[in-house]
């Protein structure tokens, strides 16, 4: 069944796709081994445009598709009934657009009763900042899947260093290249290898 899933996200089966979450769902299916099929899915249809199998359109289209599966998926979610356990900004740094990634985290904190800001996309520095005074987070969670991003998280962690506000947060960062070695570049405190390695993260700090 993950294969099938994995496979008509791949193809761009739109309907297929749906169809396949939705009676995995009501088969009692946990909800992240769908979304880690649906990755795997995005993640071939991202080699496939590498190979020139696919164009920008397919892309756009894959990304709808998934968006269309995982808003199924999220509705699976359920907060527990508990006090919210405190609040996180996220975003994607400047100069990069990658959603998906960022999307699921913001996913699974606020199932785990996290207050979440979600600034959006191509963020930059000042955004996270203002969004940080207005929020009172005590956690910022910046993504990037290009290397570009790097030195995009460099510069937000700076930019929270000359607003006073870095000793009043933790950082972590995830994304496909993300790497220790990037972790220790940029100055955040942790990376998330992946969504709920992030989610894990912020357990541990509140």
């Amino acid at each position: 069944m993950s294969e099938s899933l994995t496979q008509a996200l791949s193809d761009l089966e739109e309907e297929n796709v749906l169809k396949l979450v939705q009676e995995r769902l009501a088969a009692g299916e946990d909800p992240l081994t769908l979304m880690a099929d649906c990755r795997e899915g995005m993640a071939q249809v991202g080699k496939r445009y590498e190979a020139n199998e696919y164009y920008v359109s397919d892309l756009i289209m894959a990304g709808e598709v998934f968006k269309q599966a995982m808003g199924l998926i999220s509705a699976k979610f359920k907060m527990d009934g508990g006090p919210q356990r405190g609040t996180v900004v996220i975003g994607t740094v400047k100069g990069d657009i990658h959603d998906i990634g960022k999307d699921i985290v913001v996913t699974l904190l606020r199932a785990g009763n996290f207050n979440v800001v979600d600034v959006g996309v191509d963020v930059p520095p000042d955004k996270f900042v203002e969004a940080i005074k207005q929020s009172g987070a005590t956690v910022v969670g910046l993504s990037g899947l290009l290397t570009i991003s790097f030195d995009a998280m460099k510069d937000t962690i700076g930019a929270l260093s000359a607003a006073g506000l870095r000793t009043q947060v933790k950082v972590m960062i995830g994304g496909g290249p993300v790497t220790q070695q990037v972790c220790d570049y940029v100055g955040a405190d942790a990376r998330g290898a992946d969504a709920q390695a992030a989610v894990t993260l912020c357990n541990g700090w509140f």
